[in-house]
Order: structure tokens, then sequence, then C-alpha cells
């Protein structure tokens, strides 16, 4: 009995672990922030989303990631590079008899919310979305060439908080201020730009040709929205997003410290796992005004 108690505590967090993983390899991380903020920048803004916006916000996530990862694989086998895929990669493409139709079926039952939940106004509001979405497809697989101005990671930031924010932006009422929800999504957009960073360095690490650490940019992401929520206390529920976006700053600076001792996937992961603090607001969500 002794021997098999410490078995079983260790047997759990290693089962955590391969689920997180699972949940990273299998593109359902990006989903899950995009549910957790969206439903998150709603409680900010005093308002109740239908539930057809956050399931069309994930299947449309889902969809996309699962589309652009497979573009990445593909163009790196025909290309002969396979240097520039990771696990997550090589797991869509083995399971990309499976991935795509789920993938073409997630992206029709999208587009079947659009048409029959969504209203006429609110589709053209999105179809911007759209069209800076169908953008940053051209610019990322159409071509290779970096660009400092429009980087993929600034490109996935502002996209995807765009996505998170609007529902709730679009729903507030003419006589309430959007300036206490734009400033977290400012905020969100900058720390989903981060994470991208930080994955794209620790990805391009090597020993022979370190990668600049993203400890500072964190830091200084972490201290000014520590900072402007101070100034927001009259709006408290928008203070609490930036707090949330504090703490998953300083998490990726604290993951980026220890990066060397993770395992690519579980630092890829957990990398993710941190921009759900968020949730970390259930306890305290019904006491705030």
């Amino acid at each position: 009995m002794p021997r098999i108690f410490p078995n079983i505590v260790l047997a759990a967090p290693l089962r955590l672990w391969r689920l997180a993983s699972f949940w990273h390899l299998a593109s359902f991380d990006a989903p899950t922030v995009a549910l957790v903020w969206s439903l998150a920048f709603a409680w900010a803004a005093h308002v109740r989303l239908p539930l057809w916006v956050p399931a069309l916000l994930s299947l449309a996530v889902w969809s996309v990631y699962i589309a652009d990862r497979l573009l990445d694989a593909r163009s790196a086998l025909r290309a002969a590079a396979l240097h520039r895929l990771r696990e997550r990669h090589f797991f869509h493409w083995r399971h990309r008899r499976i991935l795509i139709p789920l993938s073409i079926a997630s992206a029709a039952a999208a587009a079947c919310i659009v048409f029959v939940f969504m209203p006429v106004p609110a589709r053209e509001r999105n179809s911007l979305l759209a069209a800076a979405s169908l953008v940053y497809f051209t610019r990322v697989h159409a071509s290779r060439k970096p660009s400092p101005l429009l980087s993929k990671e600034l490109l996935v930031g502002l996209l995807f908080a765009a996505g998170c924010a609007l529902p709730a932006l679009s729903r507030i009422a003419p006589n309430e201020q959007l300036w206490p929800l734009i400033l977290p999504a400012i905020f969100f957009a900058l720390l989903a730009w981060l994470n991208c960073h930080a994955i794209d360095r620790w990805e391009s690490h090597s020993a022979a040709h370190p990668q600049p650490t993203i400890q500072t940019p964190a830091t200084l992401l972490a201290l000014t929205a520590l900072f402007l929520a101070a100034i927001l206390s009259s709006h408290p529920r928008s203070a609490a997003l930036l707090i949330s976006t504090a703490i998953a700053a300083l998490l990726l600076a604290l993951l980026d410290q220890h990066r060397i001792r993770l395992a690519p996937v579980t630092l890829r992961a957990a990398a993710d796992l941190v921009l759900l603090t968020p949730i970390l607001l259930i306890p305290i969500a019904s006491h705030l005004p």
C-alpha cells in the first residue's frame, strides 16, 4: 500500500500534462482561450452573450487553426524543410484524414450559425474581421518574406483579440463608455502577441543561436497593466481583466526563465494554459459591481 499511493500521486499530474499536451496538439487550446476571453469581455461589459456567439467563435477558431497548421505542414513538406515543423504540425499531418473533415464540418457549422442566428448588421461588422483574416492567410501562406511591421505574431494577436472583444463591444448600450472595455482588449492583443512571440523565440532557440528572452517585454506589459488597473478602480471588472493580463504576462516570463527545463510540447501547452487567467476571476465574479 505505501508503494501504491506515491504512484497514484505521481500518475495524476502526468495524466493532466498528457491531457494538456493533447489539448495543444489537437488545436483545442486556441478555441478554449477564445471562449474564456470572450465570456470575460462580456462579463466586464455587463452584457449577456447568446449561446450561439461563443459556439460560433469556438468553431471558427478551431477550423482556422487546423487549416493554418495543415497549410504550414504541407508547405514545409513540399519544400523539404522539416526544420520548420513542430510536433503540432506533425500531429495534424498524421491525423489529417480525421482533422480535415472535422475542420470542414466545424467551418460549415459556423457558417450555418452566421446565416441562421447572426443579425444582418452584425454580419456586416464581422465581414471586416473576416476580410482581415483572409489577409492574414494570404500574407502568411502566400509569402514567407518577413515583415517587422506586419509579422505573423502581431496579426494573430490583433485578430484574436478583435474576435474575442467584438461580441461584447457590439452589445454595449449606446450611452455606455467603450474605453473601459477597449483598454483591456488592447492589452489582451498585446498578451496574445507576446504569447506568439515567446513561442517563436523558444522554437527558434539553439545553443549556437540563442534567442533574446521575453522577460523584459512581459514584465513591462504586466507592470503597465497593473498600473492602469489601479487607475481603473471605478471600473472594477475592467481592472480585473487587466490584472488577469498582468498575471498571464508574468507567468509567460516565468516559463521563459525555465524554458530549457521543459519539453517543447509541455512548454507550448503551458504557454497557452497561462492565457486562461480570467478563470481565476470566477470566485469573485459575482461580488464585483
